[in-house]
């Protein structure tokens, strides 16, 4: 049998991890982000010529790359967890 609506509370789970996305979503753009001057200055012009200067600029792309995807999966998994966290849950006897 359901719980009455009226024992049901809001999910501190839910609440911590409302915040704890606010606030990764906040890191995740810098973090995006942190290899993009460098990737500029290597790829906007000739900055640095030759083999060694293509092999560091293929590894600062690859590098910029897996760091996006990343911090996407981090905020992805904290997404999924909290769509499988329920907005309410039972509150516990005795209390209220």
């Amino acid at each position: 049998m359901a719980p009455d609506p009226q024992d049901m509370a809001l999910n501190p789970r839910r609440e911590e991890l409302l915040r704890a996305l606010a606030k990764v979503r906040g890191y995740a753009v810098r973090l995006e982000a942190a290899l993009d001057p460098a990737h500029a200055a290597f790829t906007g012009k000739a900055v640095w010529v030759g083999p060694t200067a293509r092999d560091f600029t293929e590894e600062l792309t690859g590098r910029r790359e897996r760091l996006k995807v990343l911090t996407q999966r981090i905020v992805e998994d904290l997404e999924n967890d909290l769509r499988a966290t329920p907005e309410k849950v039972a509150r516990p006897s005795g209390v209220w």
